[in-house]
C-alpha cells in the first residue's frame, strides 16, 4: 500500500503543478525570463524532458515524506496537510529563495515557485494519509 500512497500523492503533486502553473503562466514566463516567439508561445524545443524530471521529482518529495511520516507519528490527514505545508514552506522555499537570489532572478519568481512547493507539498501530505 505504500507505493501506491506514493504514486497517488506524486500524481497529486504533479497534477497541483500543471495547475497552478497553468494559472500562473504569463506572470511565471515573465519572472523567469522565459523568450518568447512571434506568436506568443515559450521559445523551444518543447522537450518532454522538464515534466518527466518534474514527476520524477514528485515520486522522490512524496516518497520521502512518506517515510518522514511513518517515523514522526504523523498518522492523520490533518497532520499530513499541516507536515506537508512546512516542509515546503520551510524547507523547500527558502532553497527556492536562495536558488533565486544568487541567480539575481525577480522575487515574484520567488513566490510563485515557493507558492507551488508549498501547497504542492501540503497536498502531497495530505494524500498520503488517505492510505
Amino acid at each position: 500500500m505504500g507505493y501506491l500512497s506514493v504514486f497517488v500523492a506524486a500524481l497529486a503533486g504533479f497534477a497541483f503543478g500543471a495547475i497552478w502553473y497553468m494559472t500562473l503562466s504569463k506572470p511565471w514566463i515573465e519572472a523567469a525570463g522565459i523568450p518568447m516567439t512571434a506568436d506568443g508561445k515559450p521559445d523551444g524545443n518543447g522537450s518532454p524532458l522538464p515534466f518527466v524530471l518534474s514527476g520524477i521529482a514528485m515520486l522522490l518529495v512524496a516518497g520521502m515524506m512518506r517515510h518522514t511520516f511513518a517515523l514522526s507519528s504523523i498518522d492523520t490527514v490533518g497532520k499530513g496537510l499541516i507536515s506537508g505545508l512546512g516542509i515546503g514552506l520551510f524547507f523547500i522555499s527558502p532553497w527556492i529563495m536562495i536558488n533565486n537570489a544568487y541567480g539575481m532572478r525577480p522575487f515574484k519568481l520567488t513566490l510563485i515557485d515557493a507558492g507551488y512547493a508549498t501547497f504542492g507539498c501540503g497536498i502531497i501530505g495530505a494524500v498520503l494519509m488517505l492510505f
